[in-house]
C-alpha cells in the first residue's frame, strides 16, 4: 500500500527580530489510507508547525519552507499554488485546529458554516448543503440536529462546539483529518467522547488521521503508530506498541515516566523531564536533548545522532542505540498508557 502523506526532510523557520528559529528541522515520516499517527511531545516541539506546514497555512513572512517535500497523494503540495490548495484544504484535507470557540465564525450559524464548506468544494446549492449540515451535525452526536443547525457557536457547549468543528471538517468526507490538540479545552469526560467519535468516524470512513497531543493516554487509545518530536526533530518513530511498550529514545521514557498513573501511591511525586526545552534560536550541538539527558555520552553533546532502525516501523535517533554503544540501564518500566 502507498502512504497517502510523505513528510520528507521539511523544514520550516521562522525569521524573528532576534534571529532565524528553525521550528521543524528536517522530519521525515508517513501516513497511510485508514491509519491514525500520533505526534507528541512537549510545548514548542513542533507538532502544531508540521500540521499548519502540511497545510500549508505557515504565514510567509515571517515563516518559511527551507527544506523538503511533502507529497499528499502524489503531489507535491509546497509546489502548489494558494488557489489549488483552496480547493485542496476542506476538500481532501480537513483540521480540527485547537480552539473551538476561536475557529468558529461567532456571527454564523454553525449550519451556515458547515454549508459554506459544501457549496464551496461539493457545489450543492444551499437547500441539499443544510440538508448535509443536519446529517453530519446528527453523525456528531448533536442533539436534535434541526434545531441546532441554527443556533450560532456561542449557543453551543465547549464539546458540542468540538463535534460540530468535526462535523466541518469531515463534511466533505477528506481523505486527511488533522486533529491539532482536540481535547485540550476539554473536561475529561468530554475528550473520551471525541476520541471515541473519531475513533468511530475513521473506522466508518476509512479517513487517515493525524492527531497532535501532548496526552499519551489519548494517542495510545486512537492511535496505529506514534511520531516523538523534540526541539523540531523527530527522536522516535515506531508503532503505538513500540512506543508505549518498548520506548528506546530517553525523552520517550520520560514523557512516560511523567504520566499520572493510578498504581502510583497518593504521596509520591509525579516524575518531571529536569531543565528546559533548548532555546531554537541557538540550539545545542549534537543532539537537542542532551543537556536534559541523565545517559547523555560526550558523542552527544558533539554530533547529531545517526538514525538507528530497530524494526521495520521503528526507529530512533540516539546514540545510546548506535551498536559502538555502552550497555545502560533503562529507567521506565513498559507498560500501556491509558
Amino acid at each position: 500500500m502507498n502512504p497517502l502523506l510523505t513528510v520528507q526532510e521539511l523544514a520550516v523557520s521562522f525569521d524573528t527580530y532576534a534571529g532565524e528559529v528553525k521550528a521543524v528541522d528536517k522530519i521525515t515520516f508517513e501516513v497511510f489510507p485508514g491509519e491514525a499517527v500520533g505526534i507528541v511531545g512537549e510545548s514548542g516541539c513542533g507538532k502544531s508547525v508540521t500540521a499548519h506546514a502540511i497545510m500549508r497555512l505557515i504565514t510567509t513572512p515571517p515563516g518559511k519552507f527551507t527544506n523538503g517535500r511533502i507529497l499528499f497523494a502524489g503531489m507535491d503540495l509546497l509546489l502548489k499554488s494558494e488557489k489549488e490548495m483552496e480547493k485542496i484544504r476542506g476538500n481532501d484535507i480537513s483540521m480540527i485546529f485547537q480552539d473551538p470557540m476561536t475557529s468558529l465564525n461567532p456571527v454564523l450559524t454553525v449550519g451556515l458554516q458547515i454549508a459554506e464548506s459544501l457549496e464551496l468544494h461539493q457545489q450543492m446549492n444551499r437547500t441539499a448543503a443544510y440538508a448535509r449540515a443536519v446529517e453530519l451535525l446528527r453523525l456528531v452526536g448533536i442533539p436534535s440536529p434541526e434545531q441546532r443547525v441554527n443556533n450560532y457557536p456561542h449557543q453551543f457547549s465547549g464539546g458540542m462546539r468540538q463535534r460540530a468543528m468535526i462535523a466541518m471538517a469531515l463534511a466533505c468526507e477528506p481523505q486527511l483529518l488533522i486533529a491539532d490538540e482536540p481535547t485540550t479545552a476539554l473536561d475529561v469526560t468530554i475528550q473520551a467522547q471525541i476520541l471515541d467519535l473519531m475513533k468511530e468516524l475513521q473506522q466508518k470512513l476509512n479517513t487517515a488521521i493525524i492527531f497532535i497531543s501532548h496526552d499519551l493516554g489519548a494517542v495510545a487509545g486512537l492511535c496505529n503508530r506514534v511520531v516523538v518530536m523534540y526541539a523540531g526533530k523527530i527522536a522516535e518513530t515506531g508503532t503505538a506498541l513500540d512506543i508505549f511498550h518498548s520506548p528506546q529514545h530517553p525523552y520517550t521514557w520520560a514523557l512516560l515516566q511523567s504520566v499520572p498513573r493510578a498504581d502510583i501511591a497518593r504521596q509520591e511525586q509525579l516524575a518531571v523531564i529536569e531543565g528546559q526545552p533548548p532555546d531554537l534560536l541557538n540550539p545545542p550541538a549534537g543532539c537537542p536533548f542532551h543537556p536534559r539527558c541523565p545517559h547523555a555520552m560526550r558523542i552527544c553533546a558533539e554530533h547529531y545522532p545517526q538514525t538507528t532502525i530497530l524494526a521495520a516501523a521503528h526507529s530512533v535517533n540516539c546514540w545510546l542505540q548506535h551498536p559502538g554503544a555502552p550497555k545502560h540501564q533503562r529507567e521506565v518500566e513498559s507498560h500501556v498508557a491509558r
